[in-house]
């Protein structure tokens, strides 16, 4: 990513500007020498540079992404995990090095609590007062999630069933980020219950998780 950004960069200092958007970013790229987008010798020659370490680099990707997807089949649970809508085969993995059946946990809240997803409370003076969520734990494993229900949150939220009106509830109530955050923390609960049942992904119980 960091390459890609680059490159833009590299043809603004030229005076050129060009698109947002990798897709549109590399058909542009390559018409760099043509006459619809013309540069020195010099600058063609370093976005070619740029180009390849880019390819490269994109090969790599491919390569551990088609490694990963190989542990997944060949992991029956890593094959479980990896039917939840949200999870995918990084997350599967990642989360299978992490808890791995998820026996260590006694129950689904005692994961989502140790992914630091749940919130801290505040006693004094016989009220309780919810604060912000813990952070504790794999920090990596938290923003994957956070990131994963940030990006179904719409989508879910759209649904006409049980998910769907627990969702738009939360949101007529919640800041938006507190509706993400619950949202993680109930997929980091579906996670324990897949593992410790051994079964597969079942949309018709994903809300009372």
């Amino acid at each position: 990513m960091r390459t890609i950004n680059q490159l833009p960069a590299v043809l603004l200092e030229r005076g050129i500007t060009l698109a947002k958007g990798r897709a549109v970013l590399m058909r542009r790229l390559e018409e760099v020498g043509s006459e619809g987008l013309a540069v020195s010798d010099r600058t063609r020659r370093l976005v070619e540079d740029l180009l390849e370490e880019c390819d490269g680099l994109s090969r790599r990707i491919k390569a551990y992404d088609d490694e990963l997807a190989a542990v997944v089949r060949s992991d029956e649970q890593a094959r479980r995990l990896s039917s939840i809508p949200w999870v995918g085969v990084i997350n599967a993995t990642a989360l299978l090095a992490a808890v791995g059946d998820g026996s260590a946990f006694a129950k689904a809240r005692d994961l989502a609590s140790w992914l630091g997803l749940t919130p801290r409370q505040h006693s004094t003076g016989g009220r309780t007062r919810m604060l912000g969520i813990s952070k504790r734990g794999n920090r990596y494993l938290r923003k994957q999630l956070i990131d994963g229900a940030r990006a179904t949150l719409p989508h879910l939220a759209a649904k006409p069933n049980a998910m769907g009106a627990w969702l738009q509830q939360l949101l007529a109530r919640s800041h938006p980020n507190v509706v993400v955050v619950a949202l993680a923390a109930k997929l980091a609960r579906i996670v324990w219950a897949v593992l410790r049942r051994n079964a597969l992904f079942d949309h018709g119980a994903v809300a009372a998780a």
